[in-house]
């Protein structure tokens, strides 16, 4: 890994951007947006596209902002044209980290009584798959909102680093937990006790990315491969990645004897029915997600 390159005063600066964020407010289902961009993609539209959209702040991660995402994914997850969701930011920050200003002044009653950063893991239990394309920096929350996906694309500029060592404190989204369970207990707390960032090519190499394209090709590529993941039948999909999400909580009897009772689960759905029998008869199948 390259020499230590996240410096205190530009950690303060770069990394958890002090631009402040809103305050919490409400808005109805469907309504516009602050901080996030959402459209259908896909030939289809059955791509759902979250685009964080906070530039000036390089995508600085606050309460509004997930507040807006949790609601993003909701709606998505309703939807039943959407089959799959891609969320990305911009070409140079993907989230360089939480909001500083938000959460310099809090103190550990606040955190616990009001149960700080609560909502923003829901990522996790949205069932329908989720693939992080990431440009540019991907630091503190960002690489844990990141993690929290299920597949990461990366632009070949992209950068991981969970920096918190650097503010007095330490990650508090599951960085010091997804990310050793990707890329292993040495490089994971190499990562967390000296802030160090790690390339997009050193990503991949650790298992924390799947594939790397150019940065104007990354996004494109994202939405192909929820295009194709869309073709599948969503119950079945959603019962995958149930199995697999298990892995990382259970031992590997444990996680082989859900396996079988899920895959035994899918025999008693027409869409199993549909896609052995295309299979057999040379036919593309028609998945009817029942």
């Amino acid at each position: 890994m390259a020499a230590l390159r996240v410096l205190l005063p530009r950690a303060r600066g770069l990394v958890l951007p002090r631009l402040g964020c809103a305050a919490r407010r409400p808005f109805a289902s469907g309504a516009h947006f602050e901080y996030i961009i959402t459209e259908k993609k896909g030939k289809d539209g059955n791509v759902g596209f979250i685009q964080l959209n906070r530039p000036k702040a390089l995508n600085a991660l606050c309460d509004g902002l997930f507040l807006e995402l949790n609601q993003a994914l909701e709606n998505f997850e309703k939807d039943p044209a959407v089959r799959a969701i891609v969320l990305t930011g911009g070409e140079k920050a993907f989230a360089a980290g939480a909001d500083i200003k938000e959460m310099q002044n809090r103190t550990f009653q606040d955190c616990y009584t009001g149960q700080f950063l609560s909502s923003w893991d829901k990522v996790c239990q949205v069932k329908k798959p989720i693939i992080a394309a990431v440009n540019g920096f991907a630091l503190g929350g960002g690489c844990e909102l990141a993690m929290m996906c299920d597949i990461i694309y990366a632009g070949e500029k992209a950068q991981f680093a969970q920096p918190e060592i650097l503010l007095g404190t330490i990650p508090g989204m599951g960085g010091t937990q997804r990310l050793t369970r990707a890329v292993g207990k040495s490089l994971a707390m190499e990562m967390v006790l000296t802030g160090d960032r790690i390339s997009a090519q050193e990503a991949k190499e650790a298992g924390l990315v799947s594939k790397i394209f150019p940065v104007e090709k990354l996004v494109e590529e994202a939405i192909h491969c929820a295009e194709k993941i869309a073709r599948n039948s969503t119950f079945i999909t959603a019962v995958a990645k149930e199995s697999v999400n298990a892995a990382f909580e259970m031992s590997l009897a444990e996680g082989n004897k859900l396996e079988k009772k899920l895959f035994y689960l899918t025999f008693a759905t027409d869409d199993r029915k549909e896609g052995m029998t295309a299979f057999v008869e040379k036919r593309k199948a028609n998945f009817k997600d029942q």
